[in-house]
């Protein structure tokens, strides 16, 4: 005969199963619908899974139907939504990582990426610590100093959405351009430079001070260090593998799953959490492009359809824009305009001084402020460390729609689908077309 207490967990697992497949449903239909609308109106498909995420949150579902929602995301299902959220970004910052492309022909690095990248991080990392220093009394954590918020402020403002600018670009063919190389190359420093910048601030933060985080900061370069230069070795037998049979083998998907698994519970031993580890292990993977062509399309359709979109979910029920006070909706116009305009105007003037044309500046400008869900990871780790208050956080996921969400209506304006044509192959406009750009294209690109 079965044990009663068997019975009884057996049965409580079924309640727990009830609680997390609806909620998983109600989160992907949402996704679903939301991205297709965006994609409707000309945006990336991801833009829309965001704002589903906010209308599923106390914005709207909590607000009309409060009761209801607490029915579809209880407690317990949160619980177990945190966790696959948390696969989810350790598994999605693995595919970033592999996929930041480190080479380029010698023809691509004359015109210095470094150059674009450090003049789009700079203004927005400064601009926005100057914010965040004027602005600490008013709406930051009183345990939290003041240097810690306006430098956690500038790094989450500084970053660019690699995988949505590659998306922008691979939809229009111009991923090998001249122009869409740089942006790429350009993109990917930012994002590393935020991301070991975050590894640093909360390792302080969680430290008591930059005496206390050495030890931590210490783990995380020997840890860094060991992956790059020791684990990638061990890993590029994998390449060769791909180069022979064209795919992923079970055997190898085992391993390509497993590292960024491992290298996330070691960063959340080492304190600086899972997404790092996860990042790092993608920079550890082989840098062969057709392994890395493969990696990408066995994995990302599943971690970006499937595990994302509850990121999304729990980012939204977090998020609050009910009845903000006056000084937290101040703190977010500020923060909108100083990081937009730091990371448009050091784009173009980067671009401008690496002879580009006109048009082709004012379009990467508006690319390199596409923040998409960076900056959402870049802020729940935030909070989750206690570096920002939960009104903090709605106000800069506010920032993440709007900014992302005008990327792409300023590339278009730039440069239209007839002008954009001509970059294909990495030709440069022609200096009777760098004029000053037309009104928006009303075209659909997808």
């Amino acid at each position: 005969m079965q044990d009663p207490t068997s019975l009884a967990a057996a049965g409580g697992d079924l309640e727990l199963a009830l609680d997390v497949l609806p909620a998983l449903a109600v989160i992907l239909l949402a996704a679903a619908v939301c991205g297709r609308l965006a994609v409707t109106l000309g945006q990336p498909r991801v833009l829309g899974e965001i704002i589903a995420g906010i209308l599923l949150g106390p914005t709207l579902f909590g607000w009309l139907t409060p009761g209801l929602q607490a029915s579809v995301f209880p407690a317990e299902a949160r619980s177990v939504l945190y966790v696959l959220s948390t696969i989810g970004l350790t598994l999605y910052m693995f595919l970033v990582g592999a996929g930041i492309d480190h080479g380029g022909p010698a023809s691509e690095r004359r015109h210095h990426p470094a150059v674009l990248a450090v003049s789009g991080f700079l203004p927005s990392l400064v601009l926005g610590a100057l914010v965040g220093l004027l602005m600490w009394e008013d709406v930051s954590r009183q345990d939290v100093s003041r240097w810690e918020f306006a430098l956690f402020v500038g790094g989450a403002l500084s970053l660019t959405a690699l995988p949505m600018l590659a998306r922008m670009l691979y939809e229009r063919g111009l991923q090998n351009s001249r122009l869409g190389r740089l942006s790429l190359l350009a993109a990917s420093i930012d994002d590393a430079a935020a991301w070991c910048f975050l590894a640093v601030l909360t390792a302080m933060h969680a430290g008591s001070g930059a005496t206390g985080a050495l030890p931590m900061i210490g783990w995380t370069v020997l840890f860094t260090g060991v992956m790059l230069f020791g684990v990638s070795r061990l890993l590029r037998p994998l390449a060769h593998h791909v180069a022979r049979r064209h795919t992923l083998s079970p055997g190898v998907m085992y391993v390509v799953v497993l590292v960024p698994i491992v290298c996330g519970y070691v960063t959340d031993l080492i304190g600086i959490y899972s997404v790092f580890g996860g990042f790092v292990a993608g920079l550890a993977m082989p840098r062969d492009a057709q392994f890395r062509q493969a990696l990408h399309s066995r994995m990302m359709d599943t971690v970006s359809t499937l595990l994302l979109p509850i990121f999304f979910a729990l980012s939204g029920l977090t998020t609050d824009l009910r009845g903000i006070s006056a000084d937290t909706l101040l703190f977010g116009a500020a923060a909108l305009l100083t990081g937009f305009t730091g990371k448009y105007v050091g784009s173009i003037l980067a671009m401008r001084k690496l002879r580009f044309n006109w048009r082709e500046c004012f379009a990467v400008g508006g690319l390199m402020n596409a923040r998409g869900m960076m900056i959402l990871i870049f802020i729940n780790i935030g909070l989750e460390q206690g570096l920002i208050t939960k009104p903090v956080f709605s106000v800069l996921v506010l920032v993440a729609v709007i900014t992302s969400a005008a990327a792409l209506p300023l590339y278009r304006l730039a440069l239209p689908e007839h002008l954009e044509a001509e970059l294909d192959g990495g030709t440069p406009l022609s200096p009777a077309l760098a004029t000053t750009p037309r009104p928006l294209a009303t075209t659909d690109t997808h």
